[in-house]
């Protein structure tokens, strides 16, 4: 959950980031379709903490903080193709997380939340895949 609680919030902050700094129209809409998914997302897993008596971090972790802090220098395309590689690999990472808890998870409720969720970040990766692909070519 905490992994989870983390990587959402900071998809969210990196996704506000997005729609402020980015100068394609397809990572702007993509950057707030993270912030509105994920949003949804986090409130689904506060209340599902809160039914567990599982207090969630309040902040994102220095790893993540450095991210946001190193995506916030960029610029231009570059900011663009920059945060799109983050998308991918933020996703690739969380569809990981997500399937390991769907399937072997010990708690029946969190198991479902991962497995309705899934779905959602799987699709994000195959668009961050797409906006990327795009966006590296406009920063070259």
């Amino acid at each position: 959950m905490n992994s989870a609680a983390i990587g959402g919030m900071a998809e969210v902050e990196l996704g506000k980031l997005g729609v402020a700094n980015a100068t394609s129209s397809d990572v702007k809409q993509f950057a707030q379709r993270m912030v509105d998914d994920h949003s949804k997302a986090n409130d689904e897993l506060k209340a599902l903490a809160g039914q567990k008596s599982v207090t969630l971090p309040a902040e994102v972790d220095a790893k993540h903080k450095a991210v946001h802090d190193k995506l916030a220098k960029a610029k231009g395309p570059a900011f663009d193709a920059a945060f799109m590689s983050q998308m991918v690999s933020d996703h690739q990472a969380a569809v990981a997380l997500f399937q390991r808890e769907s399937k072997s998870g010990q708690d029946a409720e969190t198991k479902a939340w991962a497995a309705k969720t899934l779905p959602t970040l799987q699709e994000h990766l195959k668009m961050a895949k797409e906006v990327h692909a795009k966006a590296g070519q406009s920063a070259k």
